[in-house]
């Protein structure tokens, strides 16, 4: 669980966070694994993995915490409001890895967004109303 606006990893960078996450989790991807490196790659991470967490902006520490969770290997993942804060770009990288993890066999993720996804494949949307 990483609350989005936690101040509790300041002090660590994204890669000391990722690994933080680890011991946890026999299935959480290690920092050079395809998957984390993808997931580096596809939110733009790359110049800041070695920056102190109070340092990112509050979208590039959202892209930490949605790179943590998806390279977790939970078979449930919760995000609340995935887009907040996020660049054009990031958002459509998001869209095309929540569109695959629709697909994936063994995880599930619930989403919790006021908006449509878009173009992101779902099993089920329960609305709440206003």
């Amino acid at each position: 669980w990483t609350e989005p606006a936690t101040k509790a990893f300041d002090a660590l960078t994204p890669l000391a966070y990722f690994e933080a996450q680890r011991p946890g989790s026999q299935t959480f991807a290690a920092v050079k694994a395809p998957l984390m490196l993808d997931l580096i790659a596809g939110f733009s991470l790359a110049d800041h993995l070695n920056k102190p967490l109070y340092m990112l902006s509050a979208g590039t520490r959202r892209k930490v915490w949605l790179s943590a969770a998806f390279a977790s290997g939970a078979p449930l993942t919760l995000i609340d409001e995935p887009f907040a804060a996020l660049d054009l770009p990031a958002i459509d990288f998001l869209t095309d890895l929540l569109h695959e993890a629709s697909e994936h066999p063994t995880r599930a993720f619930v989403v919790a967004h006021f908006e449509p996804l878009g173009d992101v494949s779902v099993a089920q949307v329960i609305e709440l109303g206003d």
